[in-house]
């Protein structure tokens, strides 16, 4: 899905309609036939107490619980496989749109949405899941319809007056309903809304627990999440008691119109002006009628609130990018060019990486680190920087962002770690031939020596049952499995001792002979086994030479990375 195909969440919702239509047909046919059926039950109930009353034959009887025995199976069975139908159809949506918002989210080309990580999360599943119900609703809707009018007819034969009521209070039940919707509609929207945000603010909070308490932040980060929650559940509260009027409105309204009727029919048939048989199908059929009544009346409740969070899923997938990536491919054995580059804390920042390099950058500040980082990386669309960064000779701009990151790989300092186990966050893809190579290399083989299950050991969600040291391993052993033509390592080693630095300096120059490799680090174990080593201060490329060479001769280097 393109991003010019949705605009808005009515174009969700008729993309989710036209793509199902097959289903819902069906659906819809078989959910009919069930309300049909079930309409079928109480008239036929009727027929053959009056035809009992008239003293008809037993084997006409017999044949009128026969048919009555088919109604009810037709009832089972329509019900059955239309649900099934309609279910498994609602399924499949909803996994079509968590994927999509999934992949937008996840697209390393940033967007303009004022949306949270943990809000495009809730996104990707409740209101996924919500929007994808109108597969379901519109079937049910039509079907409920059809006993309504079955229901109507019937008893405008029996008595015009009795359909006319019917047809008459359905009308004046949904007029009241549709109102009292919109209602719940818009506090649906502010409640997903303010829900997602305490859910970004919990996930941030968690990741950033160690730190906080670090320097003693815990109570006020606590503070702020408390204040978020406590909105959002003051705006649940607000739509769950506009649902409690709405289906209790509705429940009324619906026993009141079955009452009426009822009540109509004893008068009718205590003036004589209808049978005792024609009695009870129309109290069978007022009592039936509260149940499809009932759907019916929800609907437009159901409907809402697919608009609303169908909107929401719009503020993702219908934002406009920051970068329109281009279609071209790096050329093989691809080397790194950074020309001219202005961008935050970087001014006319210009180096090359060869072929095949082994390459450091000694950042003295931080935050320049971070943002050559970002730069590389394409968080940063090149069209909000001067100069140009190129791949393999070609603009990052020109290229398509799938080829770029199967040639360029920039490791991040913040380890991400994934539930599930080592194996599988050290090869996510399941495709890499350097699994143990790179597990090696990062020196890891202590973790996965401490547990029976080697590789297969299980990982909690953000990497809970690890220690940083080991989450940073186990991110630089997936960083070097997947065996990038051009790798951009950030702050690998910050999180292990001397020792192990040093060892995984060696390996990681091992492993990676004949690959392009740029390490963004202080660490002189890094630096001294790097080919060349770039120094950045103030945002510039300050001095160039080798780890030893620069000891020597530059005394803010020697100061900024000696330990």
């Amino acid at each position: 899905m393109t991003n010019t195909e949705v605009r808005s969440g009515r174009e969700i919702l008729r993309t989710a309609l036209r793509r199902n239509l097959g289903a819902m047909t069906s659906g819809t046919l078989l959910m009919g036939s069930y309300q049909a059926a079930e309409t079928a039950v109480p008239i036929l109930l009727g027929v053959i107490v009056e035809y009992a009353l008239r003293g008809g034959r037993l084997s006409s009887l017999g044949l009128a619980l026969l048919a009555l025995g088919l109604v009810m199976a037709t009832v089972s069975y329509s019900w059955r496989f239309g649900m099934r139908i309609l279910q498994k159809a609602n399924t499949t949506e909803a996994h079509r749109w968590r994927v999509a918002v999934a992949d937008r989210g996840l697209q390393p080309v940033a967007r303009e949405v004022d949306l949270k990580s943990g809000e495009v999360l809730t996104i990707a599943t409740e209101d996924a899941d919500q929007t994808a119900d109108i597969i379901e609703v519109v079937p049910l809707l039509i079907s409920s319809l059809v006993s309504v009018v079955i229901t109507g007819v019937v008893l405008a034969v029996i008595s015009v007056p009795l359909g006319v009521l019917v047809f008459a209070g359905t009308v004046a039940i949904l007029s009241v309903l549709s109102v009292m919707s919109r209602r719940i509609g818009a506090n649906t929207q502010v409640q997903q809304a303010k829900v997602a945000r305490a859910g970004a603010k919990v996930s941030d909070l968690i990741a950033g627990l160690r730190p906080l308490h670090g320097f003693g932040g815990s109570y006020a980060a606590f503070q702020a999440y408390r204040r978020v929650s406590t909105e959002a559940k003051k705006q649940s509260i607000v739509v769950a008691r506009v649902n409690g009027v709405y289906a209790g409105t509705a429940l009324a309204l619906n026993s009141l119109l079955a009452a009426a009727v009822t009540l109509w029919a004893g008068l009718l048939t205590f003036q004589g002006q209808i049978s005792i048989g024609q009695l009870v199908m129309v109290v069978g059929l007022a009592q039936f009628l509260i149940e499809p009544l009932k759907m019916f009346s929800e609907m437009p409740k159901y409907v809402m609130i697919a608009r609303a969070s169908a909107e929401r899923m719009a503020l993702v997938l219908a934002a406009p990018p920051v970068m329109e990536p281009g279609a071209g491919e790096p050329a093989p054995g691809s080397g790194l060019e950074v020309s001219g580059v202005t961008h935050g804390s970087l001014r006319d920042l210009t180096f090359s990486v060869r072929p095949g390099e082994f390459v450091a950058i000694a950042a003295y500040q931080p935050q320049a680190a971070a943002e050559l980082a970002a730069l590389l990386s394409v968080e940063v669309p090149p069209a909000s920087y001067e100069g140009v960064v190129r791949v393999g000779g070609q603009e990052v701009a020109s290229l398509a962002i799938e080829a770029l990151r199967r040639c360029l790989l920039v490791n991040p300092s913040h380890h991400e770690v994934f539930a599930g186990t080592l194996r599988e966050n050290v090869d996510p893809s399941g495709s890499s031939t350097l699994v143990e190579e790179a597990v090696k290399a990062a020196m890891l083989t202590d973790v996965v020596a401490l547990h029976s299950e080697g590789l297969d050991y299980a990982v909690r969600d953000r990497g809970a049952n690890l220690s940083g040291g080991q989450r940073q391993r186990l991110s630089l052993a997936r960083a070097l499995a997947a065996d990038a033509e051009i790798l951009v390592l950030h702050d690998p080693t910050t999180a292990v001792d001397a020792v192990t630095e040093q060892l995984i300096a060696h390996n990681i120059t091992a492993l990676r002979r004949g690959r392009t490799t740029v390490v963004i680090t202080s660490s002189p174990a890094l630096l001294d086994v790097a080919d060349r080593v770039i120094v950045l201060d103030d945002g510039r490329v300050t001095s160039e030479g080798t780890h030893r060479d620069l000891l020597g001769r530059d005394s803010g280097y020697q100061l900024a990375v000696a330990r």
